[in-house]
C-alpha cells in the first residue's frame, strides 16, 4: 500500500503529496482511504510465516521486498502510507514509526534503548509529562537519570563526558515553556566521543518540521507530539519518531508492537492529510508570534518575554542563529504580579482560549505552573525558570493585530487592577 512513486530527489514539498501512496492499490483512488480492518489475508501459509518472521525480528527484509501487513496492532495501510509520506518534513530522516499520543512516542522511543543500570540525561525545562515519565516510570524501573538545565553548555559537557552508562541523552529544544535553546550539534559531537555512542534525542514539536531540522545536526531520533503542528487543528492526538539507523527504528518497532500504541487507521487517514499544509501555516503562526511577542516586549505590566528574538543571552542568540531557521509561534510572559496577575490576564482574554496544548489553528493560552507542568516539585519548576507570573501562548492563524489587542486589553486590566 505503501508503494514509493514519483521522484526520488524532489522537494518535500512535493514529495509529501507524491510518495508513500499508489492509487492503482486504493481502486484508483486519489487520496488514501480509511482501512479499519483489524487483519489481513495472507496469500500462501509461507507468506505469513515470513511475516512474522519480520515483524518479530528473527529476520530482516530484504532490498525491496515490502512485507505483508499482519495485524494492526503492528502496521496497517493508512500508518505505513503516513510514515512514508512524512519522511521528506523531516530533513535527513530515513524512516518514521507513528503513535497514537506524544507521550506514547517518547515513552516507547525511551523503552525500546534503555535498561535498569543504564542512564538517561535529559535537558530541562522539560514538558511537564516527560518529566512525569521520568521520575514514575524510568526511575523505579532502575535507570538512572541525570538532570541539566538548559543553556549552559558548560555543564551539558561536563555531563556527557562524566555521566557513567550513559545510553540516551534527551534534549528537548526549544524547551517548554521557557524558550530556552540547546545546542544540538555540540552535544551530538560530545557523544560521539563516547564508547559506547550514546543515542540522541530531540523533542523537536516547537519549531519542527519547518524550522528546525536535528538530524542534519547530528541527532539520532527526532521526536514529535503530531497533535501540535504536524496535525494543527487541535482535533487528533498523535506522535511520530524519525530516524536514520535501521536497528533504532526495529527497537521501537518492536516496543510499539508490544505495547499497541500505533496511531489508528482514521487518525493517520487525518494526520496524512495535514502534512502538506505544515510548513504554510507555521510560517504564518511564526510571524504572527514575532510581531506580537516584538510589540509586548515593552509592557511594563511583563517582567520578561520569552522569544527567539528577544533573547539577550550571546550562548543563546548564538544557537538560534545556527540551527534554527525561524523563531516559531511560542511565546512565554512572565508578568509582574505572579499567579495573580496570570489568572487575571487568562480570565479577562477575550480572542485567545485558555487552553493546555500548542500548534493548532486558533491561538491557545496556559498557566504551566498549575497546569502542564504541575506535576513538577517546586524546585524543578525554580530551576526550570517557570514562575508563577509565567503564561505561555500558542499563537495561531488569526490576524495578528486583533490577538495583539486582546494581550493588550488583557495586560491593561492587569495594569488597573493588579498592580495599583
Amino acid at each position: 500500500m505503501a508503494k514509493q512513486r514519483g521522484n526520488p530527489g524532489a522537494h518535500p514539498s512535493t514529495a509529501v503529496l507524491t510518495r508513500g501512496f499508489d492509487p492503482r492499490l486504493s481502486v484508483g483512488s486519489a487520496r488514501p482511504a480509511v482501512f479499519r480492518s483489524s487483519t489481513y489475508v495472507f496469500p500462501t501459509p509461507e507468506a505469513a510465516e515470513r511475516a512474522f518472521d519480520l515483524v518479530s525480528g528473527r529476520k530482516t527484509v530484504e532490498p525491496g521486498e515490502v512485507p505483508d501487513l499482519i495485524y494492526s496492532r503492528f502496521n496497517h495501510p493508512n500508518a505505513e502510507i503516513l510514515e512514508d509520506q512524512i519522511i521528506p518534513l523531516e530533513e535527513g530522516s530515513e524512516w518514521a514509526v507513528v503513535f497514537n499520543s506524544g507521550m506514547a512516542a517518547i515513552m516507547t522511543s525511551l523503552m525500546a534503548l534503555l535498561h535498569p543500570g543504564d542512564c538517561l540525561l535529559y535537558t530541562v525545562p522539560l514538558y511537564g509529562g516527560t518529566q512525569n515519565l521520568v521520575h514514575d516510570l524510568l526511575e523505579p524501573f532502575g535507570i538512572q537519570c541525570r538532570a541539566v538545565v538548559a543553556g549552559h553548555a558548560a555543564n551539558l559537557d561536563e555531563a556527557i563526558r562524566t555521566t557513567p552508562n550513559l545510553r540516551v541523552i534527551l534534549i528537548e529544544t526549544p524547551a517548554n515553556p521557557t524558550m530556552v535553546m540547546t545546542d544540538i550539534k555540540r552535544a551530538c559531537i560530545l557523544a560521539g566521543e563516547l564508547d559506547p555512542k550514546p543515542v540522541v534525542m530531540v523533542d523537536n514539536t516547537f519549531l519542527g518540521p519547518a524550522f528546525q531540522h536535528p538530524i542534519t545536526l547530528g541527532a539520532d531520533l527526532v521526536l514529535y507530539s503530531a497533535t501540535k503542528y504536524l496535525g494543527g487543528f487541535s482535533d487528533l492526538l498523535a506522535g511520530v519518531a524519525l530516524g536514520t539507523n535501521p536497528e533504532i527504528q526495529k527497537k521501537i518497532r518492536s516496543r510499539r508492537g508490544l505495547f499497541g500504541n500505533i496511531l489508528q487507521p482514521d487518525e493517520c487517514w487525518i494526520l496524512d492529510g495535514r502534512l502538506p499544509t505544515v510548513s504554510l501555516r507555521m510560517n504564518r503562526q511564526s510571524k504572527n508570534a514575532q510581531r506580537i511577542a516584538e510589540s509586548l516586549a515593552h509592557r511594563k505590566e511583563i517582567r520578561k518575554v520569552y522569544y527567539p528574538t528577544l533573547f539577550d543571552d550571546t550562548e543563546q542568540i548564538k544557537i538560534r542563529l545556527s540551527q534554527c531557521d525561524y523563531p516559531g509561534a511560542m511565546i512565554a510572559l512572565d508578568l509582574q504580579g505572579g499567579k495573580t496577575a496570570a489568572f487575571e490576564f487568562l480570565r479577562h482574554l477575550e480572542l485567545a482560549h485558555n487552553a493546555v496544548s500548542l500548534g493548532g489553528m486558533e491561538t491557545l493560552v496556559c498557566h504551566p505552573g498549575s497546569t502542564t507542568h504541575s506535576g513538577c516539585s517546586e524546585e524543578e519548576q525554580r530551576i526550570a525558570g517557570i514562575t508563577g507570573g509565567l503564561v505561555r501562548i500558542s499563537v495561531g492563524l488569526e490576524d495578528w493585530r486583533d490577538l495583539l489587542r486582546d494581550f493588550e486589553q488583557a495586560l491593561d486590566h492587569i495594569a488597573a487592577t493588579v498592580l495599583t
